[in-house]
């Protein structure tokens, strides 16, 4: 049976796109889609702000094991992706700064690849245990996805502003 590439990630560290995309793709890879998230220095919709920073915590192992089921996810919908890889930085991140990375490689552009990494965020968001703290010039807030409820807020977290 032949392993195709994963790479599952938490880390502190910048991430390099094209270090990753080698982990992920073949001789015979001929797409790759790479979603990647960054931080704003300003948000328009919703309740328009600043942002001066964002600090991200997570809990590395779980989050690790769920990316891992988002790969699972995405080749059982997916079967012509190959591979995959997932990223999610934590720690302090200024504006500009890539924060999440979804990359689904496969022979050709039209195997899934483009769905497949949309799906791919979208699920992070949905489960992966990462919490992220909105710092700006009118104080901070831990914030909350769409998906979440506050009982999935870190211990001890609350709202400031």
């Amino acid at each position: 049976m032949i392993t195709l590439p994963t790479f599952c990630l938490i880390t502190e560290e910048p991430f390099d796109l094209n270090a990753l995309t080698a982990q992920i793709t073949s001789p015979a890879t001929g797409a790759v889609v790479i979603f990647t998230g960054i931080v704003r220095a300003v948000t328009s919709r919703g309740d328009p702000h600043e942002t001066s920073y964002l600090e991200y915590e997570a809990y590395a192992p779980m989050a690790e094991d769920m990316m891992r089921q988002i790969a699972e996810e995405i080749r059982s919908r997916w079967s012509k992706v190959e591979g995959i890889a997932i990223v999610q930085r934590i720690g302090r991140l200024d504006p500009g700064t890539p924060t999440t990375m979804i990359a689904c490689a496969a022979a050709h552009r039209d195997s899934g690849v483009f769905e497949a990494a949309r799906y791919g965020i979208e699920r992070l968001k949905e489960i992966v245990p990462v919490w992220k703290k909105e710092v700006g010039p009118h104080g901070q807030e831990w914030v909350e996805g769409d998906h979440l409820s506050s009982a999935h807020l870190p211990a001890n977290r609350e709202q400031h502003t």
